[in-house]
């Protein structure tokens, strides 16, 4: 949803663009009431929910399922656990030998991958659609018959220390990420990295590995989602034929409970001396809601705001701080809704050269401060509402975008009808709205401000400064 149309259409080409992105809009969500949805779902015996998005352009498909269990779910001391498990269940079952799954998959002429996120844990393929029962069954098996040896399991947990060094220790940016989230979320388990953190990865083991996967690996935890040249009675069938077989797991729990956040008091301000780093950068972060937590339609106002202050070039960050001061050389910004728990906000500024951050800093307040006293424009709001509904029309124009954007939501527990009805929630905002969510979502005691600072040259070593002004908050080095 972050695409944008260019702000240099002329006025001919950008009529056009909008005439199509209409006509699609209407041609790819439902505008009434007896529309119907674009995805169909039903539920197996076993309890295994299944999403259905038809797409005939090609003769493939794209098949995913998703474990409603993420980062945020794991048990404590036991960080990365989530996530190590993902990479574990490429190893073997009594069916399939070590590491042949992915080899299976290729040889079929399909490709495959995973990911961890705080929320989910999602194993996807991409395949023609005679081999879609193939895929199926082969998902099937690793959902209840995975096998792991110790060995394995320690040689996977060396590969994610390097990823995790690679990925974060070699990266200041990564670092004063995941310092500045860890500051971000006092209570909730969203402040702990999907990676984990290294001391607890060294030391997790195929207990572990094996106790997670038999809790939450089951049939009546996952969603299977199923986009292309499919039909609804060819996917039920096939998922019946191979998941419906599976015993659903009677232990799981209709609930995930997690610890929640408590009010936040005061901002937290972090810096970082790194001499790996390039210019110095600002970025600062804002707990919000989640499409899924919000309760007063501030989700969609506060994706138009951030498309608004900090959309590339025709954002008012970009032209205050690039083009009329001129002490940035960049800024952005984005919205993270996905989350089951909650949302973020952020907005970043890269210096000029020789431009100071605190001067940086203020000048974003002000803008913040202008939009909440003064609001936005109408010209502004439709522009950034046309951006987001382009993008989303785009999105569905991706088979696997779909797959990706109908399962996240849903693993989550929000409706279809929550993912259709998107682009005239999106519609229906006004400048009133911009504004109150201006005020409520850019609160700055639920903010963490992050400088990232070039060392000396010479300077071997990191420097990470707290200046929390949170009763009992400790200093990070």
């Amino acid at each position: 949803m972050e695409k944008a149309f260019s702000s240099h259409m002329n006025k001919m080409g950008m009529a056009f663009a909008l005439l199509v992105l209409s006509m699609t809009a209407m041609m790819t969500t439902p505008t009434t009431a007896t529309a119907e949805p674009r995805a169909t779902q039903f539920t197996l015996k076993n309890g295994m929910q299944v999403v259905v998005i038809p797409d005939r352009r090609s003769p493939v498909v794209t098949h995913m399922v998703w474990y409603r269990i993420g980062a945020a779910d794991e048990p404590p001391g036991s960080s990365g656990i989530a996530h190590f498990l993902e990479h574990l269940m490429f190893k073997s079952t009594e069916k399939i030998a070590v590491g042949e799954f992915s080899k299976i998959v290729a040889k079929l002429g399909g490709q495959d991958n995973a990911f961890t996120s705080q929320d989910v844990t999602a194993y996807h393929q991409r395949i023609s659609k005679d081999r879609l029962e193939d895929m199926m069954a082969m998902e099937a098996d690793r959902m209840m018959n995975l096998r792991l040896t110790e060995k394995e399991v320690l040689t996977e947990r060396n590969v994610i220390l390097e990823e995790r060094r690679s990925r974060v220790d070699n990266n200041p940016s990564s670092i004063l990420s995941e310092q500045m989230d860890a500051a971000l979320y006092l209570a909730h388990p969203y402040g702990i990295p999907v990676i984990g953190w290294e001391h607890e990865i060294a030391k997790l083991n195929r207990e572990d590995a094996m106790s997670f996967y038999e809790q939450y690996y089951a049939p009546n935890n996952a969603i299977l989602v199923v986009a292309g040249d499919v039909t609804v009675d060819e996917v039920r069938q096939k998922a019946e034929a191979t998941y419906g077989k599976l015993p659903p797991n009677d232990k799981l729990g209709k609930e995930r409970q997690r610890p929640q956040e408590p009010p936040h008091v005061t901002p937290v301000h972090l810096t970082l001396k790194d001499p790996r780093a390039g210019k110095a950068s600002l970025t600062r972060t804002y707990l919000t809601h989640s499409y899924k937590s919000d309760k007063d339609g501030e989700a969609e106002a506060a994706e138009i705001l951030v498309k608004i202050l900090a959309s590339g070039s025709t954002g008012r960050l970009y032209k205050r701080l690039v083009i009329d001061t001129k002490i940035a050389s960049s800024t952005g910004g984005w919205y993270s809704g996905s989350g089951m728990d909650s949302g973020r906000l952020a907005f970043y500024a890269v210096a000029a050269d020789g431009s100071d951050l605190k001067k940086i800093e203020a000048e974003i307040d002000a803008e913040i401060r202008k939009v909440q006293q003064e609001g936005v424009t109408e010209a502004e709001l439709k522009r950034a509402q046309n951006s987001l509904i382009a993008g989303y029309v785009y999105q569905s124009d991706s088979q696997a975008a779909l797959a990706r954007h109908y399962g996240f939501a849903l693993a989550v527990g929000r409706t279809i009808e929550d993912i259709e009805s998107w682009p005239e929630r999106i519609r229906k905002v006004t400048k009133e709205d911009i504004k109150a969510a201006a005020k409520k979502v850019l609160d700055l005691k639920n903010s963490v401000t992050g400088y990232l600072i070039p060392a000396p040259a010479g300077n071997d070593n990191q420097n990470i400064q707290s200046t929390p002004t949170r009763a009992h908050e400790k200093s990070r080095s």
